[in-house]
């Protein structure tokens, strides 16, 4: 006898605005935690997943006090970490020099588990769910995870989760359905942050 299984509906957001040494999160970064939290209220969550760092770890408590009696977990998988590092190789030849300049900022420890923590995101956040039911989870985190998790989404390839960029606090969402490809229902939606809150940490040719 086989076992069913239902659709995973994946809530993906990038934590609120840090302050400057990255120990929590701004004012700003606090209301725009609460008025994600208030965006989804309507939305069966079956928990709220944080990375281990302070300010996912913050913005994922202060959404989840807007939501009744959803759990809130800490997930390393969840953290801030490269999730892939392209050879010279694989990357568009006019901008090779940029990508892997980007890249060589971060210390070899960030580097050294990226790969097996970004398995370990794909197998536990994404992909249809055991039973009959539907499974609504929201993940707070980070940018790289969430261009990762795009990428995997679209079957782009490994290195195009560089250049995705998420802004604090707005959602994504991905629908895992049995027997479909995975569908990005929603994007970077910043409508429920008003617009002082919106592309905080963003240079001005980037907001839209």
């Amino acid at each position: 006898m086989t076992s069913s299984t239902a659709a995973r509906y994946l809530y993906l957001t990038r934590h609120g605005e840090a302050t400057p040494d990255e120990s929590g999160l701004t004012e700003a970064g606090r209301r725009q935690a609460a008025l994600l939290g208030e965006r989804l209220r309507g939305v069966p969550l079956s928990a709220v997943h944080h990375g281990p760092l302070a300010r996912a770890a913050e913005t994922a408590r202060l959404a989840g006090a807007q939501l009744d009696g959803v759990p809130v977990r800490a997930s390393e998988a969840a953290g801030d970490y490269l999730p892939y590092a392209p050879s010279r190789e694989e990357l568009p030849a006019e901008s090779a020099d940029a990508m892997l300049g980007f890249l060589e900022q971060f210390p070899a420890q960030e580097r050294a588990r990226g790969a097996e923590l970004a398995a370990e995101a794909v197998a536990r956040f994404t992909g249809p769910v055991e039973g009959d039911e539907p499974r609504h989870e929201l993940v707070v985190t980070h940018n790289f995870l969430v261009g990762w998790l795009v990428r995997a989404a679209l079957d782009a390839p490994a290195w195009r989760w560089m250049g995705i960029n998420h802004a604090n606090a707005a959602l994504t969402v991905i629908r895992y359905a049995p027997g479909r490809a995975p569908a990005l229902l929603l994007f970077n939606d910043i409508g429920h942050l008003p617009v002082p809150l919106r592309w905080t940490g963003f240079p001005q040719e980037l907001h839209v």
